[in-house]
């Protein structure tokens, strides 16, 4: 399944330790669609997934291949928030994600922007979960 051409930002590229491991989290924790997986030959692959809504950007899974890649797993950003998900049932895919033991680093809460609640993936990346307040206008 080739993942289909989209314009404006499309991949962000996430590294990860082991494509198999990282599609079941993304896949069966975070409830993401694998949108492909694609051997490239010398182990290498191309595996995107993302949010089952088909918006926006989605994961390209990079497998790490040497100890400076290695060392950026889950680190990408330095320690600050690095991903963020808007979702349209906030209540429904925080009690998923809590369901499946996904450590929340700082819980449910209202913002002007919307209701956030910040997680902590596998890998150590910190995202923002956020159902957007659809009447923002900063």
């Amino acid at each position: 399944m080739r993942t289909p051409v989209k314009f404006g930002l499309h991949l962000i590229s996430l590294l990860i330790d082991d494509y198999d491991e990282a599609i079941g989290y993304y896949t069966e924790v975070l409830g993401f669609r694998l949108y492909e997986d694609t051997e490239l030959g010398d182990g290498k692959r191309w595996v995107v997934v993302g949010p089952p809504e088909d918006e926006g950007a989605r994961l390209l899974l990079a497998q790490a291949k040497n100890d400076v890649q290695k060392s950026a797993i889950g680190h990408q950003s330095g320690g600050r928030v690095f991903l963020f998900w808007n979702v349209r049932n906030f209540d429904a895919v925080v009690a998923r994600l809590e369901s499946a033991k996904v450590h929340f680093e700082r819980p449910a809460h209202e913002a002007p922007y919307g209701r956030v609640a910040v997680f902590r993936d596998k890998y150590g990346n910190l995202w923002d979960l956020i159902q957007p307040n659809l009447d923002y206008n900063p």
